[in-house]
């Protein structure tokens, strides 16, 4: 599969290229508005940008045809050349044109598999695409938005509001049955776990300030983070802001201690260790310590700014861990977010809460369906996308 693409000042210049250069079997996969040069932000020149693909096979058939046939008057390689010219192909370098090779068909597939549907729908099924959404819902969202369209294309004013408000419904009912909520306070015990660097600190010092500051709760921080001397810092400067007391625990009787010393308290918030999750040690070493089965909410904190199938092995890796719901921080760092509604759906296990950034206690926030709806949606604009038609 070969994909290019190609800036021309005009759709038919552009689309001269394409023929010129891959012939009349080439597919146009995407298609957009950009705007080059300029000085100081003005006068800017509006070009368009194709991105367009071509089967090689279908292309060079004949020519194959004719290779095979004058291939009889040659003098057959020997096989010593033949080991010689297959050693001479760095094995790497073979890895990474196989690994092109099957993106460049997949994005193909893709753009074949939905060219049945209305433009409008594919603008919106390439949003969802590029939001990371998985193939397996953009199948459903296809087909959904289709009937929907099909339905109702005569009662209405406004075909793009109403495939919009549909694709909202759509995410929603995906999503409706998964349970979305914060912090039960059925518990008393309530933990963060995930890995290094996703906020799991400041994190819970947000939850417990929702309990201190609005529930008017008594509560208690431990942390069994010993690796880091900041972390501890950190959560005793939280704790300090909150008029709560810490108790850093290293072993199992220190666990057992500061439990006895909160015996009285309404919750107790527990802060762990975020070393590398890829260590199966890791969470051995944490369940040598806290007691996940006694009267515990236990929250996997995971980035979105992190690779969905990171993602996923870090669920994995925790799998021993009866969790609760997924928290997903740094929301203001990233602007895609098909891998949350991916792995709920997976997981069939919901969102208590996303961050969006490291103020405490106000860059946090209970989700629901609706909301993911509104995240995968967000920026998406007809007037501003294009696709081919």
């Amino acid at each position: 599969m070969k994909v290019v693409k190609y800036v021309a000042p005009s759709m038919n210049e552009a689309m001269k290229k394409v023929r010129s250069e891959l012939g009349e079997d080439a597919v146009l996969l995407n298609s957009k508005v950009t705007h080059t040069g300029g000085i100081l932000g003005l006068f800017k020149k509006k070009m368009v940008e194709v991105v367009a693909a071509v089967d090689p096979m279908i292309e060079t058939e004949k020519a194959e045809m004719k290779k095979i046939r004058h291939q009889h008057t040659l003098p057959k390689s020997s096989p010593e050349n033949t080991v010689k010219e297959k050693k001479s192909i760095p094995e790497d370098s073979v890895q990474q044109e196989l690994k092109e090779l099957k993106n460049m068909i997949a994005a193909f597939t893709t753009a074949k598999q939905f060219e049945q549907y209305d433009e409008r729908i594919r603008r919106l099924l390439t949003h969802l695409q590029e939001q990371g959404l998985k193939e397996a819902l953009l199948v459903q969202a296809a087909s959904y938005l289709d009937d929907k369209l099909k339905l109702d294309t005569e009662k209405t004013n406004n075909v793009e509001a109403d495939l919009l408000v549909w694709a909202r419904q759509f995410i929603k009912n995906e999503i409706m049955d998964i349970p979305m909520l914060g912090i039960s306070y059925k518990k008393k015990y309530i933990n963060v776990i995930g890995p290094t660097g996703v906020g799991k600190t400041t994190t819970l010092a947000k939850m417990a300030a929702e309990a201190v500051i609005d529930k008017r709760m008594k509560i208690g921080f431990i942390t069994t983070d010993t690796y880091r001397i900041a972390a501890i810092e950190q959560l005793k400067t939280y704790a300090g802001l909150l008029n709560v007391p810490v108790e850093v625990v290293y072993k199992l009787e220190d666990y057992n201690k500061a439990i006895d010393k909160y015996k009285d308290f309404d919750h107790v918030f527990i802060d762990t260790a975020g070393r590398n999750f890829r260590e199966q040690k890791y969470v051995e070493d944490m369940r040598k310590i806290i007691d996940f089965e006694r009267d515990m909410e236990t929250f996997l904190v995971l980035s979105l700014t992190s690779k969905e199938t990171d993602m996923k092995d870090i669920i994995a890796q925790f799998s021993s861990i009866d969790i609760s719901r997924y928290i997903f921080t740094k929301l203001d760092e990233t602007s895609s977010y098909g891998s949350m509604m991916n792995i709920i759906k997976e997981t069939q296990r919901g969102i208590a809460y996303i961050t969006t950034g490291q103020d405490v206690p106000e860059d946090i926030t209970e989700v629901n369906a609706d909301e993911i709806g509104r995240l995968l949606l967000k920026g998406f604009s007809y007037e501003r996308s294009s696709i081919s038609s």
